[in-house]
């Protein structure tokens, strides 16, 4: 028989440790204040000693708690990744994957039929995320162009999909025009916050640079492609993101487009990327993507 503590208890400690505060505890577990106390004073009695020392209006870990926290975190991590991956099992055979939102609204979502239809019997789960937040989703895979960040065991794993071209785009009239000289300054310039390199490498790939007298920057890049779109300025954006945009004109690329060193790669993440799903859409993925 398992001497454990109601594990009830232990998620109230968990959220409790994490934020510091019985109040913060109780919004993110849906409870009451007084019912995460009650949770706290059981497990502190589970175990015949104080996990908390009052801290001003919160509560900061004494020791036993400094030893306690990181095992409960391990332990209802590995718990919801179990749990998450027994039931994706048993509603049949899929495949989550996490990408970046834009990538996923404005490329991946509207060519998922052609997948499906392939694949019937395989269900996709995505995940929405910003680039920031890509790596904390629980996905079987990853999908990422800016992942040489990512650490190295993840870098190793990394299977490659398809080549990316990244390249300035502006609305009609606006003052980017192409210029032969090495150095081009624009009124505004956008940037991604979070792969805000983007624009060093284009400009290491191309030996060219721009500059803007001031600059706008946005944590997604379909927020980036509508500030282009409205003429606030110059964003530099993958050629695929954007064909629409520069088929009908609401966008142009007078620089062109210039290949990426690191390209666009699904980065396998638990053990169920080995499944036959996953393998069936890595495939598929990298031959659509090398198809356009």
């Amino acid at each position: 028989m398992r001497q454990l503590p109601p594990l009830s208890a232990l998620r109230a400690f968990d959220a409790t440790a994490r934020l510091g505060s019985v109040t913060r505890a109780a919004e993110e577990l849906g409870r009451t204040h007084g019912a995460v106390s009650r949770q706290l004073r059981s497990l502190q009695d589970h175990l015949g000693a104080p996990l908390f020392d009052k801290a001003g209006a919160g509560l900061r870990l004494n020791a036993q708690g400094i030893a306690l926290q990181p095992v409960v975190a391990e332990a209802l991590d590995r718990l919801e990744q179990g749990w998450r991956r027994v039931r994706d099992e048993a509603r049949g055979p899929g495949v989550h994957v996490a990408c970046s939102a834009t990538f996923a609204t404005r490329w991946l979502a509207p060519r998922l039929a052609d997948f499906y239809r392939a694949h019937p019997q395989v269900r996709v789960r995505l995940s929405m995320t910003s680039a920031r937040e890509l790596r904390d989703e629980g996905a079987d895979l990853v999908i990422a162009w800016d992942w040489k960040g990512f650490p190295a065991p993840d870098q190793a794993r990394a299977l490659p999909l398809a080549p990316v071209a990244f390249g300035p785009v502006c609305a009609p009239g606006y003052p980017l025009d192409e210029i032969l000289g090495a150095d081009v300054a624009v009124p505004c310039r956008i940037a991604h916050d979070f792969t805000s390199r983007a624009w060093d490498q284009w400009s290491a790939a191309t030996g060219r640079r721009i500059t803007g007298a001031r600059e706008l920057s946005f944590p997604h890049t379909h927020l980036c492609i509508e500030a282009a779109l409205a003429g606030l300025g110059v964003a530099l954006v993958e050629r695929r993101l954007i064909g629409a945009e520069l088929t009908d004109g609401r966008l142009r690329a007078p620089c062109g487009f210039a290949a990426f060193e690191q390209g666009l790669v699904a980065i396998p993440s638990g053990d169920r990327y080995q499944s036959a799903s996953a393998h069936l859409f890595i495939d598929w993925l990298g031959a659509a993507l090398t198809s356009g």
